[in-house]
């Protein structure tokens, strides 16, 4: 981890060889409204919105510049369910193990339930706004951004590229990183960031000091997966049966289900068997759980 900005510009080129390892971890293996830190594009009437930052290093101490978290969100017939998972730790989750025996069932009905109930993935960085036609004032500020899948593939492409006349890049470098230009637009009510991508490499600013301010602003990204903040499994759990209205005693998987039954078909929580989670590349599914709850 950097102690010093001097040894942070040093050691660019193994802070992107770290950086390209972790990436290649993650692939091998709570929603922050009201939270001022946390910057979010906004969008005109029809859904387009445009926008260009700059991801940051790692933080004063800390050694990636991004966490990766997990969380659920869905509704059953006793409410919402809107929680951390805890396989951001990678520890086992109740909603998981829940949802792989729906997936085991083989009912058809269950694998529909398991899909709808799957966990979504984000991704938290420090970024600096370069530029924010809807908010001006939010420019040459530092923010924690939360971001999706395709977002961070696009990070990835350029960390590693696909093709050998392209030179791989830290797009978390401030000397040799790359501008993120943002354009979003409304596909089928959801947000998308397919036509964004990254200006060429360049220095954020020239100046180091200020550079150097940039970096000691930053927010620490560790809170965000410290266990204190979770959820225990019992907690969960119990939030999870409350939320299906489920009973520790339930019955088996029923070979054929029901042609329009009230509430999913409850199975026993005892497999071990390999979760059925599944990324999500859509983070507003959570904006849309807070704003109909």
């Amino acid at each position: 981890m950097a102690t010093s900005f001097a040894s942070m510009k040093k050691n660019k080129q193994s802070d992107l060889d770290k950086l390209s390892g972790e990436l290649s971890k993650l692939q091998s293996n709570q929603n922050n409204m009201g939270d001022d830190r946390f910057w979010k594009p906004e969008v005109d009437k029809s859904g387009n919105g445009y926008a260009i930052v700059r991801f940051l290093p790692s933080p004063m101490g800390e050694d990636v510049p991004f966490v990766r978290l997990w969380d659920h969100g869905f509704q059953g017939p006793g409410g919402w369910f809107i929680e951390k998972s805890l396989t951001t730790l990678g520890k086992d989750d109740p909603v998981s193990e829940y949802n792989t025996m729906l997936w085991n069932s083989g009912v058809d009905k269950n694998k529909d339930l398991a899909r709808k109930q799957k966990r979504r993935l984000g991704f938290i960085s420090n970024i600096y706004i370069v530029k924010d036609p809807a908010n001006p004032a939010n420019e040459g500020k530092v923010f924690l951004y939360k971001y999706g899948k395709k977002i961070f593939d696009k990070l990835n492409d350029v960390m590693n590229p696909e093709f050998e006349d392209e030179t791989p890049t830290n797009p978390f470098d401030m000397w040799e990183g790359r501008d993120f230009k943002m354009k979003i637009r409304n596909v089928e009510g959801y947000r998308n960031y397919d036509r964004s991508d990254f200006a060429e490499a360049a220095p954020l600013l020239d100046d180091d000091k200020q550079l150097e301010e940039i970096w000691k602003s930053q927010h620490s990204l560790s809170e965000f997966i410290d266990e204190k903040n979770f959820k225990s499994y019992a907690e969960l759990k119990n939030r999870l049966y409350r939320v299906l209205m489920l009973d520790n005693a339930a019955p088996s998987v029923a070979a054929e289900p029901d042609p329009e039954p009230e509430t999913s078909t409850v199975v026993p929580m005892t497999s071990s068997s390999a979760s059925v989670d599944e990324d999500d590349e859509d983070l507003s599914f959570f904006k849309k759980l807070a704003d109909e709850d």
